[in-house]
């Protein structure tokens, strides 16, 4: 292994990216004598709502060697399969569907479902809605965790892949005493001024109760205000608003009901300005909506969202969030890496904040780990990086691109919206005519962060297929909606309950 070149990692915010950061790090890292801070103002709030991950978080456990059993059950989590997104799309059968996480037992019934797709959007008449055909989908119907009971027979069963949802302050204050124990030094306190080199380095903080902390590599986890990438270096911002639209939220958490299971999908639902979360802990569910402030006011978001959520949201108070949406031009830069909302943000769809974090500190570990360590390194790092943002915008601006609403004129305009990458123009172009989708897709590679089978049950899933439809005659015939569904049903059955899983796991 190369030697580390940092001796002292400054970390300038808590919450789940500094936590997450300091956990990382520290694992890998103090073994081999380097020292991490971690330094958080008590006079400034964390935002403290995103409740869902993508399947990647569960690397960032395995990598520090913590069991389900451990974290879960202390940060009031549970299974994720999916997200399901209602009423985004108007055609018929197609007004909801999931996005699903793949399984190994998926790849018969998976097949069927992209050949029906390829059908339907050259004008067969085929079942092609995702939630038909993928076993994610099955178990989030019957509100099953994504684990196999034990065969009888012994044998291993197929792997299956999912996310979770969890209570956000209480996963920060558990990877916080993770940390600790890792060494990781916790201080309290604000900073007042950044003290800078000649070449522009990071050199001191000096905080506000008069005292200096110094450091060789400072990250920044201050949040949408940038404290050292954008205040001290000057770092600019680059909007995705021309994409994405929204830049509010509001945040209303409601009961979970006693006596049922406990759903294991997110559901995100389209309302008239935007999208309702609904996430499923294992006791309560987070609630929220993401909108545009530039066509519906707060309060009136906020009634929606009441109406929306019925008597359940009664009582609850409302936290109202501001968004920034887009990455700063390098996260990189100098001695100073930018992470979480410091580096930017995409609005929480997908769920894909964590992972970004996850990515871009592993990303920069390794390069380290390389001796990328110099300044001529950063360029291709803060590459990759962007190139990961741009991927996730794409795919989440798809969503809007594909909506059929006509109930106000903020979905009109996202559907109408012009101002689209190149890439994602060719792929609505290929698919829209019938081309070669999966060349398509092979030709963009990595920069679509996002697997084929996504695409196809986003594109699939909103029911984005010619108004006219012929009976297709060829042999074999397509597998019916139907006929997916009852051999799904079977191996579901072979799942166990959410809530059962998790009362195995410790879960109250």
């Amino acid at each position: 292994m190369n030697p580390i070149p940092l001796q002292h990692i400054v970390i300038v915010g808590g919450g789940s990216a500094g936590w997450m950061a300091a956990n990382l790090l520290a694992h890998h890292w103090s073994p081999r004598g380097v020292r991490i801070t971690l330094l958080e103002s008590s006079e400034i709030g964390i935002i403290g709502v995103g409740e869902g991950s993508t399947p990647y978080l569960r690397q960032f456990f395995s990598r520090l060697n913590i069991s389900e059993a451990e974290w879960m059950p202390a940060c009031n989590a549970s299974y994720k399969c999916g997200i399901r997104f209602p009423n985004w799309s108007k055609v018929a059968g197609y007004e909801t569907y999931m996005h699903p996480f793949f399984n190994q037992a998926d790849l018969a019934l998976g097949n069927e479902f992209f050949r029906n797709a390829c059908l339907r959007r050259r004008g067969a008449d085929a079942d092609a809605n995702p939630q038909d055909f993928f076993l994610a989908a099955e178990l989030a119907r019957q509100r099953r965790a994504p684990h196999y009971r034990p065969r009888p027979d012994g044998q291993d069963s197929p792997a299956t892949d999912y996310a979770y949802h969890f209570d956000a302050g209480l996963l920060g204050q558990f990877l916080r005493s993770h940390a600790l124990k890792l060494g990781v030094r916790h201080l309290i306190g604000t900073v007042q001024q950044v003290q800078q080199t000649e070449s522009g380095d990071i050199q001191t903080l000096r905080l506000a109760d008069g005292s200096n902390l110094d450091g060789d590599l400072f990250i920044d986890c201050s949040g949408f205000r940038g404290l050292l990438i954008n205040q001290t270096l000057g770092e600019p911002f680059l909007s995705f608003a021309d994409n994405l639209f929204n830049d509010r939220a509001i945040a209303i958490p409601t009961a979970l009901p006693e006596g049922e299971d406990i759903p294991s999908e997110t559901v995100s639902s389209a309302l008239k300005h935007g999208w309702a979360w609904q996430i499923p802990l294992s006791h309560r569910y987070g609630n929220g909506y993401v909108y545009a402030s530039s066509f519906v006011c707060d309060d009136e978001a906020e009634r929606e969202l009441r109406a929306f959520l019925g008597p359940a949201a009664e009582g609850q108070t409302a936290r109202r969030l501001q968004m920034r949406v887009g990455r700063v031009a390098q996260h990189w830069r100098n001695n100073c890496l930018a992470l979480g909302l410091s580096q930017g943000f995409i609005e929480p769809l997908e769920a894909t904040a964590l992972m970004l974090i996850q990515f871009t500190v592993e990303l920069f570990m390794a390069e380290m780990e390389r001796g990328q360590f110099g300044r001529e390194h950063q360029a291709p790092f803060n590459r990759r990086i962007n190139q990961m943002f741009e991927g996730v915008r794409d795919y989440v601006l798809t969503h809007y691109q594909l909506n059929t609403r006509d109930d106000s004129e903020y979905w009109r305009e996202n559907r109408a919206n012009r101002k689209i990458s190149d890439r994602l123009a060719s792929i609505l172009d290929v698919w829209d005519r019938g081309g070669d989708f999966e060349a398509e897709l092979t030709r963009h590679g990595d920069d679509l962060m996002y697997i084929r089978p996504s695409w196809y049950c986003l594109l699939a899933g909103m029911g984005r297929f010619p108004g006219q439809l012929q009976a297709y005659k060829a042999s074999p015939a397509p597998v019916s909606r139907q006929q997916a569904r009852e051999a799904l049903a079977q191996t579901a059955a072979q799942f166990y309950g959410h809530r059962e899983y998790l009362h195995l796991l410790g879960q109250r």
